[in-house]
């Protein structure tokens, strides 16, 4: 079995072909996470996870890129939404209300992004403030919840640790770095933490051996940030299916067999989420 740790089939790309997708997946005994950037696609994950008694699952949250700050203008992706989004205020109650349902089992995609930022010094200095603020009161759910944070970050790994090592003084947070593109210094500080890497199809754009290779079989995680990064050998449309491509690459990497990086990757997603 494999788990795609991090999917988004509850996004607009899969909007006339999305239980063909999830069916897809089950029949090749393929599980997913279904993760929310906001509340309207952290609902459809929910709703959507809930036709399935089990292999389907969700996280919700708030991603950086749809937090209003009135600091700068985001670009649209029509891969996740049908209409123009709308930047959000963080809802704490209206999130957890959401984290109601047995289905969620994680917080994210949250985090920090610092792509799209102010030019000038001062709204760069409040937009990145911002940022942590609603990030702070995500994993503060989390921690309510007892539930694992999925963690985007993107041009900000360091001012991340520097947040994480803040915010773990007194509670240890559980979690995973979605998509890891940092060094190996960077990982083993996040590994120190507790947390564990996911790696996806940006490992066949970057070169990540070497952080890989050294990281230990337990911090590893499989996802496919799909409809995002896919894999080769494939083109197009990415899937949770296609997730069997990373874990290839990966067992190459790393010298051993395809069903050992299967089988440990897999029961580093059932502990950590508990499914």
């Amino acid at each position: 079995m494999l788990i795609d740790t991090h999917a988004h089939v509850n996004f607009n790309a899969y909007k006339n072909d999305s239980e063909e997708v999830i069916r897809r997946a089950l029949a090749e005994n393929v599980w997913m996470i279904n993760i929310g950037s906001q509340y309207s696609t952290s609902k459809r994950a929910v709703e959507m996870a809930e036709k399935y008694e089990k292999g389907v699952y969700a996280a919700i949250g708030l991603h950086p890129i749809h937090l209003e700050t009135g600091l700068v203008k985001m670009k649209n992706d029509i891969e996740e939404i049908q209409f123009p989004t709308i930047e959000e205020s963080f809802d704490y109650e209206q999130y957890k209300k959401l984290a109601q349902s047995p289905k969620v089992v994680a917080i994210g995609e949250i985090g920090l992004d610092y792509y799209w930022k102010p030019k000038s010094k001062t709204k760069a200095g409040l937009f990145k403030e911002k940022q942590a603020g609603v990030l702070f009161q995500q994993i503060d759910l989390a921690k309510e919840l007892d539930l694992p944070v999925l963690l985007h970050c993107r041009m900000a790994h360091d001012n991340l640790l520097q947040l994480l090592k803040y915010k773990l003084k007194a509670n240890k947070l559980k979690g995973t770095i979605h998509c890891f593109t940092g060094s190996w210094e960077q990982a083993q500080k996040y590994m120190d933490m507790g947390f564990y890497l996911g790696f996806n199809g940006i490992i066949f754009k970057m070169n990540l051996d070497d952080v890989i290779s050294k990281a230990p079989l337990d911090k590893i995680l499989l996802e496919t940030d799909c409809p995002y990064l896919t894999p080769l050998p494939m083109e197009g449309r990415n899937e949770p299916i296609y997730v069997k491509y990373v874990a290839e690459k990966i067992a190459k990497i790393k010298n051993i067999s395809y069903e050992e990086l299967t089988e440990i990757s897999t029961q580093n997603a059932q502990k950590l989420f508990k499914i």
